[in-house]
């Protein structure tokens, strides 16, 4: 039986197609052969302002796009978040967007006592793939992956989302044909796999 899949492409340029776009049809284009159910979501699509405070965050109805988002997570048992690394983290609108969709009451909630209780996206799981023009290899282990490592602890393992599994390609901008192509089938793998 398929699992449902939400890949949620985080390129913030849509004015021509990058590899982040190509590695999310790959993968979709694995998990629709897998037997698996697919959700798009394309952050640089939808309308929504950034948050400004933190009553903001708590109180204000979320935009219609991210309730949109909010309902497509709430679907999904597994999620494929897709972004390049700019500045040694993820896009400032991907950010703007989980900041969005994460809120107290959908992604968690609490009590009187404590105010994190509940994890709200308990029985999914994750990958991340991320692509960046240094050589992978130094942003794990000299960099040690700072900003997914943040990514997986201080977002999605906080409201529940576990396991989190990571793809991360290093060298973008030098990489031969033959090699995209590697990564284009294990893409399609992965998403054959619901992994």
């Amino acid at each position: 039986m398929g699992k449902r899949i939400l890949i949620i492409q985080g390129h913030p340029d849509c004015s021509e197609r990058h590899l982040c776009h190509a590695l999310g049809s790959a993968y979709r284009r694995g998990a629709l052969a897998g037997g698996h159910e697919i959700r798009h979501i394309n952050v640089t699509e939808l309308d929504f302002a950034l948050l400004r405070s933190q009553h903001e965050w708590e109180h204000s109805p979320p935009p219609p796009d991210i309730a949109s988002a909010q309902a497509d997570v709430s679907w999904a048992e597994h999620i494929v978040l897709i972004f390049p690394l700019w500045l040694g983290d993820m896009p400032a609108l991907l950010k703007a967007f989980l900041e969005q969709v994460a809120r107290p009451g959908f992604a968690f909630s609490g009590d009187e006592r404590n105010p994190l209780a509940h994890k709200g996206l308990t029985g999914r799981s994750a990958r991340l793939v991320v692509t960046m023009g240094m050589p992978a290899l130094i942003y794990r282990w000299y960099y040690r992956a700072h900003s997914i490592r943040a990514l997986k602890r201080n977002v999605l393992n906080f409201v529940g989302i576990e396991p989190v599994d990571e793809t991360i390609i290093g060298l973008v901008a030098q990489l031969k044909p033959q090699v995209v192509e590697r990564w284009f089938r294990r893409l399609e793998q992965l998403g054959m796999a619901a992994a």
